[in-house]
């Protein structure tokens, strides 16, 4: 019971996130974009350090270095690809502008259930294993879930809703994780292996989000002040989960 404790707690507060951008729309757009930025950053730092420092040694130690392993990480990245290709959903965390334009709110939506309907099982897969891994990668998904819901909450505001529907609807759409997190754990228990496959799995998707979705998000900006602000996030990101180790 324990595990599921922790997992619903993890998942609890990682939907809650889903209302932090009440707290920021009201910001200029240029401080808002400086705060980002240093976000963005920092959990891309955190994802890719999840990913190499314990998601993939934790795999490796557990089952060995086998093919399963490498093909768990590639299907991490081919349905984080389909997610992008053919669900129109893009981790996109800057507010939209006539320059930057974003897809539709119910895109957005749709696609940010299936993100948090992975993230949920990703929390829980984590759990299972143990509570030190659970800990770290549910840390990675609140990181990187701060500035992705400012972004989303920008994207519906832009899109027409009010400020009270947008919130509501993220609100909602959040609590997909939660029957994630659910399949995981019921499933988990019956199928022997689940959980490490889990591992490499989500592996790949935070290596797929952080190198296709982040980084040529850090990219658009190339003033050296902001770049070494952005090193500085990647590293604080990484050495935190080096901490965790």
């Amino acid at each position: 019971m324990s595990v599921w404790a922790e997992t619903i707690t993890g998942v609890s507060v990682v939907s809650l996130i889903s209302l932090i951008g009440v707290f920021f729309i009201s910001l200029k757009r240029e401080i808002l974009q400086k705060m980002l930025l240093f976000l963005v950053s920092f959990s891309t730092g955190a994802l890719l350090g999840d990913a190499f420092i314990h998601l993939l040694p934790e795999a490796i130690e557990r089952e060995g270095f086998q093919l399963v392993t490498s093909l768990a990480v590639l299907s991490g990245l081919l349905l984080f690809f389909v997610l992008e290709k053919f669900i129109s959903w893009r981790h996109c965390h800057v507010p939209t502008s006539a320059s930057h334009p974003h897809p539709l709110g119910v895109m957005t939506l749709v696609g940010d259930g299936v993100h948090n309907f992975i993230d949920g099982m990703v929390i829980a897969g984590s759990f299972l294993i143990s509570h030190q891994v659970g800990i770290t990668t549910l840390l990675a998904v609140i990181f990187h879930e701060i500035p992705q819901e400012i972004g989303d909450f920008g994207v519906l505001i832009y899109s027409g809703y009010s400020k009270s529907k947008a919130l509501l609807s993220n609100f909602i759409i959040a609590l997909t994780a939660f029957l994630g997190a659910i399949l995981i754990l019921v499933w988990g228990s019956q199928i022997n292996g689940i959980s490490g496959w889990l591992l490499p799995f989500t592996a790949g998707g935070f290596i797929y989000i952080a190198g296709s979705d982040l980084i040529p998000e850090l990219h658009k900006e190339t003033a050296p002040k902001k770049s070494l602000m952005q090193l500085a996030g990647l590293i604080l990101g990484i050495g935190i989960m080096l901490l965790l180790k």
